[in-house]
């Protein structure tokens, strides 16, 4: 293993003068985004070298296709099983990582990392690091969706929401084009900062983001609106789940009146400041709910909730299903002779036996995994 990279070399200073062979592990339901976000910076600085930097091979658990988030289809170019000389190994997840990490890949891991210049992650491959024991102590970043339950899994782990961390031999990316960014980080390091700019021109990329940038969409976007005290009141309800702060003492925290903060969240949020915050810690519950073992009870207690009964009935008037009927996994129904454009419309999800003239399409088979995610179904749509 290298030492430590924290730091950094000087730009194009790092002695490198062979190929590095990269080898991405592909998890079922992996993202392409990232996929490409992070393959593509490579390609180009090939390209742009004229020579070859880098090779890469693409790999699964046993040689065998493997879907992509989307549905689609990847064929790769080899097994776990096949001897190769890797300097880096990436592991490329996406949704459901807790479900798609096998004890194999944990083991082909550690027997890689003794060996490997780098070992990273993009999206949730965080999770297949953490659970072959690579990630203990080290800072490392995985997509927002699975902090908590990534947390809540692995302990030891320095868990971080920047975009990407770079921490010794070890580098892992959130999900989404974070990986380029990160990508392009590494690059720089390897072989100088013109090659890491002259990537990001080709691409259209007009600022390369590095590791202080956050990963979640700043509030103001999110809000629609950049009323400052609006933001700071927002921001700190998301901070004090666990312990929701009582409105006064928001209010005093940001110098305005309990009418006032009443008022600035009717007019810019068309609710009261006390649901908004009820559906911030029922976000988080759900989040909990589909992605850790924790029960009930704990989920409760750790989003606010002193009462489990309180808990479960304000989460089915949010959600219309209770915290048990969340986990049981029972909102997939399987129907022959209703399309899926038509169950979509009723608000049901439906998995469409195949016919002979109509295959299931990708959407549909992305959609049906989907439904694992905190984020399921969690936007209103108005139109």
């Amino acid at each position: 293993m290298l030492p430590d990279h924290k730091a950094g070399p000087a730009p194009g200073a790092s002695g490198i003068t062979t190929p590095q062979t990269i080898g991405f592990l592909l998890l079922d339901n992996f993202t392409l985004i990232s996929l490409a976000s992070v393959i593509e910076p490579l390609r180009m600085a090939n390209q742009l070298a004229g020579r070859e930097l880098y090779r890469w091979y693409t790999l699964t658990h046993n040689g065998a296709p493997v879907r992509a988030s989307d549905g689609l289809q990847v064929t790769p170019d080899v097994s776990i099983t096949v001897p190769l000389s890797l300097d880096w190994v990436v592991v490329c997840g996406g949704v459901a990582p807790q479900h798609s990490v096998t004890r194999e890949h944990a083991h082909w891991l550690q027997s890689q990392s003794r060996q490997l210049r780098r070992i990273g992650a993009i999206c949730t491959g965080s999770w297949a690091l953490a659970k072959a024991g690579l990630l203990d102590h080290y800072e490392a970043s995985i997509h927002w969706e699975c902090l908590a339950s990534m947390q809540e899994a692995f302990p030891n782990v320095t868990l971080t929401t920047r975009l990407f961390s770079i921490d010794r031999d070890r580098f892992t990316a959130s999900g989404g084009t974070a990986p380029m960014d990160m990508m392009l980080n590494l690059i720089a390091r390897d072989h100088g900062h013109e090659l890491s700019a002259g990537i990001s021109e080709m691409f259209i990329c007009e600022r390369v983001r590095n590791e202080q940038d956050h990963q979640r969409v700043p509030l103001k976007h999110v809000l629609g609106t950049t009323q400052p005290k609006l933001l700071e009141i927002v921001a700190l309800m998301e901070s004090n789940l666990e312990e929701p702060i009582e409105l006064d003492t928001l209010a005093r925290y940001v110098n305005v009146s309990r009418r006032q903060l009443e008022r600035l969240f009717q007019r810019y949020l068309h609710c009261s400041p006390s649901r908004y915050y009820l559906k911030l810690r029922l976000v988080r519950a759900r989040q909990l709910l589909k992605q850790t073992s924790l029960s009930i009870i704990e989920v409760a207690s750790v989003c606010g909730f002193v009462s489990t009964p309180h808990f479960s009935k304000c989460y089915r008037e949010y959600f219309g299903v209770p915290p048990r009927g969340e986990r049981s996994g029972s909102n997939v129904w399987y129907g022959s002779n209703t399309s899926a454009a038509t169950a979509l419309q009723q608000g049901r999800i439906v998995a469409v036996e195949p016919t002979s003239s109509e295959p299931m399409s990708s959407a549909m088979m992305s959609l049906v995994h989907a439904q694992g995610e905190p984020t399921f179904a969690s936007v209103p749509l108005t139109r």
